[in-house]
């Protein structure tokens, strides 16, 4: 059984990605006060990434100048289906991932209680309570990263759908018989729109002769290409990437028009690693698409705004998750 530091101040908020794993350690104020990084490499299999993961969360309070009998809990925001009562990964088609025990795996390596939930449920609870402070009623998060998920708040709480994994977004259908999803469906939002996306799509390109400044940048292989080499080959002016990047906005515009026609939230909040990286070259587009697509009257009563917490969303709302479940 791990150990209940019920007194201990501080909690560690852990996002799992398929690219990344960030975890950061958060005080009874819920500020953030240290964050360790480290990549995911989920081809080395499922006990690698969760030594990763505690590996992340012991650098994090490390970097506290804190111990682990510091800490009261850990959540953790994984990318798919979650089963929030056993802590079970279901489903993580970025991590390749199937009823992946990870409550339990990660309790025996720290000896502390751990919450598992989706991570983009988290991101959007991070959203909710630090930078909208909780007052809107009705929100839409969508986290564009190496994958597509959404979060959704209905009258201020956190809305997870009968069998907890409402919100896939990303696995919305825009382009029947269009690029294979990591979900096996073909045409997902995910699929033309993500990280992944943008990048095979490059990538795929350049192999057919595609000139690109990327290639100057980081070489024919394009080994380690990030979303800011995207923004940084635009500014020197890459048409070829500029063309991609806004293919992927109008996707996502697209998909927001879907949602509020559908939701009528009050707020979207888009987030994740390439609205961080890319609002500039993508919010513009995306608000465009927006207008053209909604329902008449609909647009002028929804906020339309990218997060100012990037990263921090998701270890921040599963901060917020260990908080609220050690009590």
């Amino acid at each position: 059984m791990p150990e209940n530091n019920s007194q201990a101040e501080h909690v560690v908020g852990v996002d799992v990605g398929g690219t990344k794993i960030l975890g950061g350690v958060f005080d009874s104020g819920l500020r953030c006060v240290a964050k360790a990084k480290t990549s995911t490499k989920p081809q080395r299999g499922i006990q690698a990434v969760v030594e990763r993961i505690a590996c992340c969360v012991r650098d994090a309070v490390d970097e506290a100048d804190l111990g682990l009998q510091h800490v009261r809990a850990v959540g953790v925001g994984a990318p798919g289906g979650v089963d929030v009562e056993t802590g079970q990964v279901i489903f993580a088609p970025n991590l390749d991932w199937q009823n992946v025990p990870l409550k339990r795996e990660l309790e025996a390596h720290l000896g502390l209680p751990v919450f598992i939930d989706n991570d983009c449920n988290l991101a959007m609870l991070g959203v909710y309570t630090a930078e909208l402070k909780s007052k809107a009623r009705h929100v839409v998060g969508i986290f564009i990263g190496t994958g597509i998920g959404s979060g959704l708040i209905f009258d201020g709480e956190l809305y997870t759908g009968a069998h907890h994994i409402a919100g896939e977004i990303g696995h919305m259908v825009l382009v029947p018989d269009g690029p294979k999803c990591g979900c096996g469906k073909k045409g997902c939002f995910e699929a033309v729109a993500s990280r992944n996306a943008m990048f095979q799509k490059i990538q795929s390109a350049v192999k057919d002769g595609q000139k690109t400044i990327l290639t100057e940048m980081l070489g024919d292989e394009l080994r380690d290409l990030r979303s800011g080499d995207l923004r940084k080959a635009i500014r020197r002016g890459d048409k070829f990437v500029a063309d991609v990047v806004k293919e992927a906005a109008e996707y996502t515009g697209l998909a927001v028009a879907n949602v509020i026609n559908l939701l009528n939230p009050e707020v979207v909040v888009l987030g994740g690693g390439v609205i961080e990286a890319l609002e500039e070259d993508m919010l513009g587009i995306i608000t465009k698409i927006i207008q053209d697509y909604v329902m008449p009257g609909s647009f002028g009563e929804t906020v339309i705004m990218a997060s100012k917490l990037g990263d921090d969303a998701g270890i921040t709302g599963a901060a917020v998750l260990a908080r609220k479940q050690s009590k």
